[in-house]
């Protein structure tokens, strides 16, 4: 007799944090990741279908697309853009509003688990001297919604991307030189950073709670985890790309990224920290079957982008 495919949302599946999660699905064949995108016939989204996942269209700010899209679907990551361009011209709300429409969907589609990825809320951490790093203030919101909406759900709290260094052009050659810069604005040398390595290990964060989810002796449900690699500072995570590269690379922090919002987000983790609170990595997530990599690994896998 054959059992039907437990089908997994995967929301953002074409962007950094979706397609982790997709792949992590497809390597361990538990679970059918269905990859949620607002365009299935764009080259990310045909490439993802060939891999093996189902690819279904959606667009997070029209509720029936959702609900068709989670048709026939056991669990939901979810996960919003801020800076898309269509979000962001309804305004800084505008992440909250499609988090809570997608837990809306998700409730009249009978989902049995839901796993929000979010970031801490800067205005309240802060006591209102960081007030305007919306992109982190929309999604702790929606964690309050989801928590009272009765869905089944897990919180995965996400660090700095360590694939920020080249999409976001955090570490760069020196002109004329033979070394490079890791170029983090508002930053103290000293502070220190929570780092996901967002390819190889957000997606089996997530793996690790779509299949515990169900036995309660995990206690995954209604637990708030950290899908964060290594908590250091940027001065040593400089060293540790120097021994990668064999090139001479130094810490550096500008005076402002150009935008308001990104100078106070770093300001923020400068001088409050992401999870200070918190063991990094996550022991229960380690306990769920988890290995985090190091960024010694990361540096030594990554090190061809650069020389």
């Amino acid at each position: 007799m054959s059992t039907s495919p437990r089908i997994v949302a995967v929301f953002g599946a074409t962007g950094t944090q979706g397609s982790s999660v997709v792949k992590a699905l497809l390597a361990d064949g538990t679970f059918v990741p269905r990859a949620i995108t607002r365009n299935s016939s764009s080259e990310r989204a045909l490439k993802l279908k060939t891999l093996g996942a189902q690819v279904a269209q959606a667009d997070l700010w029209d509720i029936d697309s959702l609900k068709q899209a989670l048709s026939g679907v056991e669990a939901v990551y979810g996960v919003t853009d801020y800076y898309d361009p269509k979000n962001l011209a309804q305004g800084h709300n505008s992440e909250m509003l499609l988090g809570k429409n997608l837990i809306d969907a998700a409730k009249v589609t009978d989902i049995k688990y839901f796993i929000w990825s979010s970031l801490p809320h800067c205005t309240r951490v802060s006591n209102g001297k960081y007030a305007n790093v919306y992109h982190f203030d929309n999604k702790a919101n929606v964690d309050d919604y989801l928590q009272d909406s009765g869905l089944p759900h897990s919180i995965l709290y996400t660090g700095w991307f360590s694939e920020n260094l080249w999409n976001y052009n955090n570490l760069v050659p020196v002109p004329d030189s033979d070394r490079f810069e890791l170029n983090v604005p508002r930053y103290d040398s000293q502070s220190p950073q929570y780092v996901t390595w967002i390819e190889r290990d957000l997606g089996q964060c997530a793996l690790a709670l779509l299949k515990h989810y169900k036995d309660p002796e995990s206690e995954v449900l209604s637990r708030t985890f950290y899908a964060v690699s290594a908590k250091l500072n940027y001065t040593q995570f400089a060293s540790i790309l120097q021994q990668a590269l064999g090139k001479p690379v130094s810490f550096v922090s500008s005076t402002t990224t150009g935008m308001q919002e990104l100078d106070d987000m770093y300001a923020f983790q400068s001088e409050f920290g992401l999870y200070p609170d918190t063991a990094i990595p996550d022991p229960r997530l380690i306990n769920l079957g988890v290995k985090f990599h190091t960024m010694e690994e990361f540096s030594q896998e990554i090190k061809g982008k650069y020389v």
